[in-house]
């Protein structure tokens, strides 16, 4: 019952953050708490706490999925030994996200943003078995890595009398390219996307709550926060180009994916690169406009595939998964309601977002480039959406003898209520209060409709791919490779990572043992290995000799 308690906790103070950040928006109201730890001579330590209307939003946001994801969970993990231990960690997690949404202190940043790196590494690795491990190592290392960009930045930061970030007019541009390293890999941006699928190892419940509004979202929300920093420098259009290949790599990777949470993990994959390239073109209350009703539609599709993966015994293939309109009709309905927010269908709450940042960008005069790879990453989210429409509603059900279907499961139904009805008005209600004062862009009619005939497009790679998977072709396969393995790009770099980690690790054990040790024991082994084959080196040592001597003949008399 501690869930269900700590679930209803967190419900009322989300509600209740909810309501002061619509004050705080329409009275522009912000708070600053500091808090002096110690104060050591001519030294003071301050802990500090910003609330304004957006993060009082985003934490509210964060505190009513964590609670529905409680309850979920009550259900979900019911039979599991360690249910407390388990919620437990939930409850750190969510605070290690508040920790670092109130802060606009590096300090404390700093605090937040370790402790989800190490409570993610116990939540990916709860399973205990050989893939989590893996999966658990490769998120803690790479998330690790990003986190020595913040504390060098710290460092420096140091020397300007400040760890204050937010309240600084202009800062050193390799500041906040160390800033941005920490975000990047928090994201999972190009080159380190790899670790996204990967965290899949972990429980469904884990898997909404970080793939919605805590672990991912907290490089998109560092950038949106130091947006006005970042604006002053000259790499924002390489940040553009990076989030705009990730989103294009992560559309194809996912239309050629079987397991279920792989796909909907590589979706927000998607839509976290489609985030960071509207961050480096300036729209901040876009990006956290669309960050928030993301975090809706994404947290009820993982409740949904959770429900099917329970049901069908921890099976994860979308090829077996067919046909269960009929037996699982609630799940099923609540799965493509997400799953059209997340392609933009007109009017649901995924399309307010979508639409109003492809005209952002459309009207900002980008480059062909920019604009030719959003409007196919658009139609690739369209394509992979309805390929999961497709496998769930039309396909054959391949396991129906084996397992008997059914979402009769009151708090996992209870909770993707409540998901469902934010998935399906939270876009409208949002837009009416976060862009009431904005300016409409005026577009030409075919600029207008581009977006339709991408989508249209989306829905036609969508249904060759659907069919191709029937047919056997060893060039499908190898295509097939080519983008579950992320363009191959990503393997041939860790496995470099990987043999220079080994490399150094030998180094250091040859530099431990001492060189003269080494060199001494090598020479007697080789030494005792000779007068142990003394006949054998003397046999080859006369067939050496004779065919050196015969050569120089034979060479002789061609000369001669």
């Amino acid at each position: 019952m501690i869930s269900l308690c700590v679930s209803f906790f967190f419900f009322f103070i989300g509600v209740s953050f909810f309501l002061m950040s619509l004050i705080f928006m329409m009275k522009k109201y912000i708070f600053l708490m500091e808090w002096n730890i110690i104060s050591l001579n001519s030294v003071d330590m301050y802990m500090v706490f910003m609330f304004d209307w957006m993060s009082l939003l985003f934490m509210s946001f964060v505190l009513f999925i964590s609670s529905m994801v409680l309850i979920y969970s009550f259900d979900y993990m019911k039979e599991d030994l360690y249910f407390k231990r388990f919620i437990m960690l939930i409850m750190l997690f969510v605070f290690s996200m508040l920790l670092m949404i109130m802060s606009p202190n590096l300090i404390s940043i700093l605090l937040g943003w370790d402790g989800l790196g190490l409570i993610s590494y116990c939540l990916v690795v709860y399973y205990q078995n050989v893939k989590s491990y893996n999966a658990a190592m490769l998120t803690v290392l790479m998330n690790r890595f990003g986190d020595t960009g913040l504390m060098m930045s710290l460092s420096i930061m140091y020397c300007m009398g400040t760890w204050n970030l937010m309240m600084c007019s202009s800062v050193d541009m390799f500041v906040m390219m160390l800033v941005c390293l920490a975000a990047f890999t928090k994201s999972a941006q190009i080159p380190f996307s790899s670790w996204l699928p990967a965290a899949m190892a972990a429980p469904t419940p884990i898997s909404s709550l970080v793939h919605s509004s805590t672990l991912v979202t907290a490089g998109v929300y560092l950038i949106i926060r130091f947006n006005h920093l970042l604006m002053l420098m000259d790499f924002s259009e390489f940040i553009l180009i990076l989030s705009i290949l990730t989103m294009f790599m992560a559309g194809l990777s996912a239309n050629w994916e079987y397991d279920l949470k792989k796909i909907i993990a590589l979706s927000t994959l998607s839509q976290l690169g489609l985030m960071m390239s509207i961050l480096s073109l300036g729209g901040v209350n876009m990006a956290f406009f669309h960050l928030l009703i993301h975090a809706m539609f994404k947290a009820l599709l993982f409740m949904c595939a959770g429900v099917i993966i329970h049901s069908v015994k921890n099976f994860q293939d979308i090829r077996f998964m067919g046909s269960m309109s009929n037996l699982m009709p609630f799940t099923l309905v609540c799965f493509n309601v997400a799953n059209l927010s997340l392609a933009g269908m007109p009017f649901l709450s995924g399309f307010y977002s979508k639409d109003l940042i492809l005209e952002h960008l459309m009207f900002s005069g980008e480059s062909m480039f920019v604009l030719f790879m959003f409007l196919i990453s658009i139609g690739l989210t369209v394509s992979y959406s309805l390929r999961m429409f497709f496998y769930s509603l039309f396909g054959e059900m391949k396991m129906i003898s084996c397992f008997s279907l059914s979402d009769e499961n009151l708090f996992m139904n209870f909770s993707m209520i409540f998901m469902f009805i934010m998935s399906m008005i939270s876009g409208k209600f949002l837009f009416s209060f976060m862009f009431f004062n904005f300016n409409f862009i005026i577009l030409p009619k075919v600029m207008k409709l581009m977006v339709l005939y991408f989508s249209f497009m989306g829905i036609i790679i969508g249904l060759m791919v659907f069919y191709m998977n029937f047919m056997y072709n060893k060039y499908l396969l190898v295509i097939k490779n080519f983008f579950n393995k992320m363009w191959f790009l990503f393997d041939m770099f860790y496995n470099m990572l990987g043999g220079f980690f080994m490399i150094s690790g030998k180094v250091l054990i040859l530099n431990e043992k001492l060189w003269n040790e080494y060199l001494y024991m090598g020479i007697l082994n080789k030494l005792n290995y000779f007068f142990k084959n003394i006949d054998y080196f003397y046999i080859n040592s006369f067939k050496l000799i004779m065919f050196i001597y015969f050569y120089f003949l034979i060479m002789l008399l061609i000369y001669i």
